[in-house]
């Protein structure tokens, strides 16, 4: 089934070109908005389940890492890959991590996490009081926040300009896309490493690079050239010092904090990529009518257009989802601002129905 879709936000609502819906994360989306699903699981290097989740309008949590087990995931970096749920309410995806949460010997980064019942994950509805919470929420606009000279807004200032994420995912993705090869029962194309692969995609250009946006191999090709070196593990350390202790670890210390907020399409998804630490997306409005279409051809996506919906993120320190997922959905039961466009539609259409069978009787 391909939705039809236009500028309008709402799946099934607008038309959308076939780019549009390339991406798999973003068809998972797009199933759970119009109903054809409960629920999805994503995966996430750096906004991959929370930023579909917030332009489609529905739920994605990103769990820290360890706490989701990867082993038959395709991989970009096991430093910032994870599974994670997308679903329409905060508590359907709170069941879903409750399935797939828990160590895994395969997986030895799950080995660490906390020993406490993930069961506890089940029960949002305990952790809703937040009057006696403390969020960081950026209340002054973006230009006023960055004029700020808090070690905190310098942190994040250079975090956006640190090329050190882009050079650990170049030496992950070699490293775990080869153990991934390796680790396959039977691959019938006969690929055994990242080389392979490169010239398989290469002989079949036509079905593996196919236009627009699917041409270039550039990143493998430098991923295949990168070394396991001390560069690599300075640019690791740089990651996690940015990331863990002068970011998120630093602001909920600096402020005495329980969670940061932020809307997931701007900031939210790097710190906690780079961190490895959790954050959850909710649902929170919609692009207004007058909002000018941009970029006019999406490429694959639009990222402005009229009702286009958009969500807030709840960022927290490593293993802090019970939390995260509390704020989340008091959140989401005092707005229920995934509902709001769907409600005022159907008002219009009930008006409209009731204005057409006056006419008729008339």
């Amino acid at each position: 089934m391909i939705c039809k879709t236009s500028s309008r936000a709402l799946p099934d609502l607008y038309e959308a070109s076939i780019a549009e819906l390339q991406d798999g994360l973003l068809r998972k989306c797009v199933a759970i908005t119009i109903g054809l699903a409960v629920g999805s699981l994503g995966t996430e290097t750096d906004g991959s389940i929370v930023d579909p989740s917030s332009r489609n309008n529905v739920v994605g949590i990103k769990p820290t890492i360890g706490l989701v087990s990867r082993p038959g995931v395709i991989p970009i970096s096991s430093h910032q890959d994870t599974a994670g749920p997308m679903c329409r309410s905060v508590t359907d995806a709170t069941l879903l991590l409750n399935t797939i949460a828990g160590p895994d010997p395969r997986d030895k980064a799950t080995l660490h996490q906390p020993r406490v019942l993930v069961l506890e994950y089940l029960v949002p509805s305990s952790a809703t009081s937040t009057q006696s919470k403390r969020h960081s929420t950026p209340l002054l606009t973006f230009s006023e926040l960055w004029a700020l000279k808090s070690s905190t807004t310098q942190t994040f200032k250079e975090l956006l300009t640190s090329k050190a994420e882009q050079l650990v995912g170049t030496v992950d993705f070699k490293i775990d896309v080869n153990k991934y090869i390796s680790e396959l029962v039977e691959v019938p194309t006969g690929v055994k490493a990242l080389p392979n692969l490169i010239e398989f995609n290469k002989t079949r250009a036509d079905q593996e690079l196919p236009a627009l946006f699917y041409t270039d191999q550039s990143q493998f090709i430098e991923s295949e050239a990168a070394q396991v070196d001390d560069a690599y593990f300075a640019v690791l350390a740089k990651d996690f010092n940015l990331g863990r202790m002068r970011g998120i670890d630093a602001t909920v210390a600096q402020f005495n904090l329980d969670a940061i907020i932020l809307p997931t399409d701007a900031l939210a998804p790097l710190p906690a990529a780079i961190a490895g630490y959790p954050l959850i997306s909710v649902p929170l409005g919609f692009q207004p009518d007058d909002v000018k279409v941009l970029p006019e051809m999406p490429s694959p996506l639009h990222t402005q257009a009229p009702e286009l919906p958009f969500g807030i993120s709840f960022v927290g320190t490593a293993y802090s989802e019970f939390k995260l997922i509390g704020y989340a959905y008091v959140f989401e039961q005092a707005t229920h601002a995934r509902l709001v466009l769907h409600m005022c539609i159907a008002r219009n259409f009930l008006t409209l129905s009731s204005c057409n069978m006056l006419a008729n009787l008339g």
